[in-house]
């Protein structure tokens, strides 16, 4: 705490105005003491002798006159050993911890500490006496779930440091002194295992920043092939209520091939949030046939608790996220949903009485939207190695509306589009990301060309569509009809997974380009078909054959002979790869 008091003098919902004496800062943390309850907040704004704090708590019986400390400290993230695992709120506090001191009923104005500080953790260091140090460096490491966590200096030490003294290796507690350095004046600072770091302070003690050109595999086709997402790239899922948007979350962060997975459920409705909780302790991780929480974080802030708290959460899991990146790992964030984090901007705009923007959101959403998403990167550390975090953001628009102010300042600034579709969710199609009007600027796991031509198809083949439901399907010629069976039999077979599926749940890269390479020959063909009732049958026939093709494994007997299967089929309408499409099947793969 500082010498610096102040006293509440209004208060407006979750922002309390507050009269202070001496010196404070933006975004420091402060305490308005109620009775024996102290409850935390952020200060957003000074004006004078005047400051607006957000309480990250439910602000019932706070009244003017109510004394305020300030701790001098800036809203912080505790980093070190015993973050994987874990389920905090948006303030660090683990909630399991927080459940054990307040019962289920959370209580306000209880915390717990973010990091187990009494676990003992098997230190082995990894500098010498003499050796010189900068921030974010490795000094040692402990093993924490299937890595290797390593102990870094703290982000905030500027300028070169010599190593004076190592602990040797054995166990301690990560408030223990690991290795006591000195800077160029000859201070001596300690360090420790974990340090403090401000949320809203992006992480920048990497050599250098690197463009996005690697794919991060998700394992779900139409992701990967379509509208693939790049490691340290960013991308956005909007889409109406109930569309899939957590669904698809929950998907990639069990297959996608990162190392780290960090959630942040920012205002999501409280039962979705619990769904995580449970579900994700009972997931089995594919890579190491564990439980996926050994290498999962959870940051649950729900629509019930305070609004201030959804800005927190997503701050908190994005330093989190960089934290991890710093040690030479993949992370994936995922932030579900940035439209409730916006609307808790607007609240707090409004009791700011700011000039409202479109919607009434802040004039400032685009900027502070596109600071969060630029906190993704891949990155060449120091030592040589790379990281990356790679975020994803959900959406909610209201009634799917992508023209609403949240939507379109995300899509300014990500790198890829999965737009949900209400129309495919209720048919029942997984994952039901709109395959006309989504989009990407990464590389696919897929030969462009052979993309291109698809898609090609598909459009025109969902023109078809649009127009036999003006006309029916007798104003339609048979070629048209083929053109609007091929579209249908892409979308059946390869847009579409079934996630309950043991085989087509997850689909390798290899076995992406190999089935792709068949669903382009169909639809590059011409075949000898006179009626559309043959063309119907012949393209059900086919398409069977895939689905079934789909959930059998590579190595299995049955795959060669479904695969015969597909191929004699083709041959009884006299298949043939069009003039035109010839050049794509050059060159073998």
């Amino acid at each position: 705490m500082t010498d610096t008091k102040g006293k509440v003098v209004g208060i407006n919902g979750n922002m309390v105005s507050v009269e202070f004496d001496g010196n404070i800062a933006m975004n420091e943390v402060g305490y308005v003491n109620v009775g024996d309850t102290k409850l935390k907040g952020e200060v957003i704004r000074i004006r004078g002798n005047t400051a607006q704090m957000q309480i990250y708590e439910m602000t019932q019986g706070i009244k003017t006159g109510d004394p305020v400390e300030f701790t001098g400290n800036l809203l912080s993230a505790l980093l070190g050993p015993g973050l994987l695992g874990q389920v905090y709120d948006g303030l660090q506090n683990p909630l399991p911890l927080v459940a054990e001191k307040a019962g289920f009923f959370l209580e306000r104005g209880v915390y717990a500490d973010p990091l187990p500080m009494q676990a003992k953790w098997d230190w082995t260091p990894s500098v010498n006496v003499g050796d010189t140090v900068f921030r974010g460096d490795i000094i040692g490491e402990v093993p924490e779930g299937p890595f290797s966590h390593k102990i870094l200096v703290p982000f905030g030490l500027l300028g070169a440091y010599k190593v004076k003294s190592v602990t040797p290796a054995g166990s301690y507690t990560i408030k223990d002194t690991m290795v006591v350095v000195t800077d160029e004046k000859g201070a001596e600072h300690e360090l420790s295992m974990c340090f403090e770091w401000p949320v809203k302070r992006a992480v920048d003690c990497y050599a250098e920043r690197l463009a996005p050109t690697e794919t991060m595999v998700t394992k779900t086709r139409l992701i990967d092939t379509f509208f693939p997402v790049a490691r340290g790239g960013t991308y956005c899922i909007p889409g109406p209520f109930g569309a899939g948007k957590t669904v698809i979350q929950h998907t990639t962060s069990r297959y996608a091939d990162v190392d780290i997975v960090i959630i942040a459920a920012c205002g999501e409705r409280a039962g979705e949030v619990v769904e995580t909780i449970k579900e994700f302790p009972e997931l089995t991780d594919p890579r190491t046939g564990e439980s996926l929480m050994r290498r999962t974080v959870i940051i649950c802030n729900t629509s019930s608790m305070p609004v201030a708290s959804r800005e927190a959460s997503v701050y908190t899991s994005v330093t989190l996220a960089e934290y991890y990146r710093q040690m030479g790992l993949n992370v994936l964030l995922l932030a579900d949903s940035t439209s409730r984090w916006a609307q808790a901007l607007r609240e707090m705009s409004g009791r700011l009485e700011e000039i409202p923007g479109e919607e009434a959101f802040p004039a400032y959403l685009e900027s502070y939207i596109a600071a969060f998403y630029e906190r993704a990167g891949y990155v060449r550390l120091r030592n040589g190695s790379t990281g990356s975090v790679t975020i994803g953001g959900t959406v909610s628009p209201a009634g799917g509306n992508f023209e609403e102010p949240v939507t379109q300042a995300t899509l300014k600034v990500v790198g890829a589009f999965h737009g949900l579709t209400r129309e495919r969710s209720d048919a029942r199609k997984f994952p039901a990301i709109d395959p006309i009007n989504s989009w990407s600027k990464y590389k696919s796991v897929i030969r462009e060309d052979w993309v291109n031509y698809a898609r090609a198809v598909f459009k025109r083949g969902v023109e078809v569509n649009q127009m036999m439901k003006v006309i029916g399907e007798e104003g339609t010629t048979t070629d048209d009809f083929v053109l609007y069976m091929k579209s249908e039999f892409l979308d059946a077979v390869y847009f579409q997974q079934n996630s309950f599926d043991e085989v087509d749940a997850a689909v390798s890269v290899e076995r992406q380009t190999y089935t792709f390479k068949k669903v382009l020959t169909v639809l590059a063909s011409e075949f000898e078909i006179d009626e559309k009732d043959e063309a119907r049958e012949f393209f059900n026939a086919l398409r069977q054959k895939f689905i079934d093709w789909n959930y059998i494994r590579q190595d299995a007997d049955d795959f060669k002979k479904i695969e015969n299967d597909i191929d004699a089929l083709y041959a009884s309408k006299k298949g043939k790869v069009n003039s035109d499409a010839a050049e794509l099947f050059k060159d073998g793969e």
